[in-house]
């Protein structure tokens, strides 16, 4: 199995566990004199199951992450700098929809000036983007050509 479809599994499980979550809550509680609509034992087995399927397969991918490398650099490692170039994006971002929306109503109400440059903060997060894509691109590519451990 190659990486991409190890995590492509982890996806579907992740989103089974939650619609087990959902099922579980509505079945766990009904008014006086009613029946759950499913058993609860049977879907805490079911849930048991996917928990633990997901458990093995999330050590999988991640002792594969920390052992394939590409140009002397681990899959870990560039998911972290991939994680981290995301979180900057959002940042930035925050900070230029923080500064260009004008919070002045009236003349008579205070005046805010910007400290930062928009236009140059803008040209930074194009980079960081355009950077962030190409990790993404590059780490997508790696995930279809390594097995998965």
């Amino acid at each position: 199995m190659k990486l991409a479809e190890a995590l492509s599994v982890r996806a579907d499980l992740q989103k089974r566990i939650s619609q087990l979550k959902t099922r579980l809550k509505d079945s766990s509680k009904v008014q006086e004199g009613d029946e759950p609509a499913e058993s609860v034992q049977d879907l805490r087995g079911e849930l048991d199951d996917c928990l633990a399927q997901l458990e093995e397969l999330i050590f999988r991918i991640n002792k594969t992450n920390m052992q394939a490398t590409h140009e002397g650099e681990s899959l870990t490692r560039m998911i972290a700098r991939k994680d981290v170039l995301t979180l900057r994006l959002s940042v930035m971002r925050e900070v230029v929809n923080y500064v260009i929306v004008t919070d002045r109503l009236g003349r008579n109400e205070i005046k805010y000036v910007r400290t930062i440059d928009v236009a140059q903060l803008r040209k930074e997060m194009d980079g960081y983007a355009k950077r962030l894509r190409e990790l993404d691109l590059k780490l997508q590519s790696l995930n279809w050509t390594v097995d998965l451990v």
